[in-house]
């Protein structure tokens, strides 16, 4: 196998590696607990569509997915879906803030590379500043590649465990289950609208729209610290005209 073949191949890996559709099909139950551990727990895994995953796992596991030529005869068990999904979920952020609060700020003492890149460690910290720590580690649950770095980063920032394991759980649970009944209900609606043999090509908007829906919470926590800071000044403001 030449270079440009060896290319090719790797190329066609990580495109499966990175598509939630084939990823579902070759790694089955256990590999999407796996791939949802490693996402939230693991600094190498902030790769990984878990968003989108969690959407399909549902839709494969529901009622009509045979209807699907994409996950035909694939039966996921919706139960145990949302039984140890959300386990996995939390096990893999305990082991993030383990693994910040062991190690501290040299975990993340490394040049920007391909992969990794400071910045994601630095918008990890700027949810985690803006919201407290509570907030933005259920928040963080919704937002890509700030999901992996949030645990790490509250690790190195010494928030309590017991405060950490509390509030872990909560996202976790909102998190995986929200999204995987958000595949498994919306599933036949989508069989309404879209022709079975056409689901591919309108597979890939409807995750993006409701990755979109889950950050509601976020938009909604946006707003509501700037009205509060908007008020805060105003109230400063009149304080100061008044003295």
């Amino acid at each position: 196998m030449d270079t440009a073949e060896k290319f090719r191949a790797l190329a066609a890996s990580l495109g499966s590696l990175l598509n939630p559709t084939e990823l579902i099909r070759s790694v089955g139950l256990i590999g999407i607990w796996g791939i949802i551990f490693a996402e939230t727990g693991l600094l190498v895994g902030f790769f990984f569509p878990g968003d989108s995953l969690l959407f399909l796992a549902g839709v494969a596991a529901s009622p009509v997915a045979d209807l699907i030529p994409t996950f035909t005869g694939l039966h996921l068990p919706i139960v145990w879906l949302l039984i140890v999904t959300p386990i996995c979920a939390i096990a893999g952020a305990q082991v993030g803030h383990w693994l910040g609060h062991r190690y501290g700020a040299k975990l993340f003492a490394r040049p920007d590379s391909r992969l990794f890149k400071q910045e994601y460690v630095d918008k990890a910290e700027r949810v985690f500043v803006r919201f407290g720590p509570a907030k933005a580690i259920v928040l963080a649950r919704f937002i890509p590649i700030v999901r992996t770095f949030m645990n790490p980063v509250a690790g190195v920032l010494r928030v309590p465990a017991r405060t950490f394991f509390i509030w872990n759980v909560v996202g976790g649970v909102i998190w995986t289950d929200g999204i995987l009944l958000a595949g498994y209900y919306l599933a036949k609606q989508i069989l309404k609208v879209i022709p079975p043999d056409k689901i591919d090509i309108y597979l890939l908007p409807a995750i993006v729209l409701i990755i979109l829906i889950s950050m509601i919470p976020i938009f909604v926590e946006i707003g509501r610290s700037r009205r509060e800071r908007r008020r805060a000044r105003t109230t400063e403001a009149q304080a100061a005209e008044r003295v």
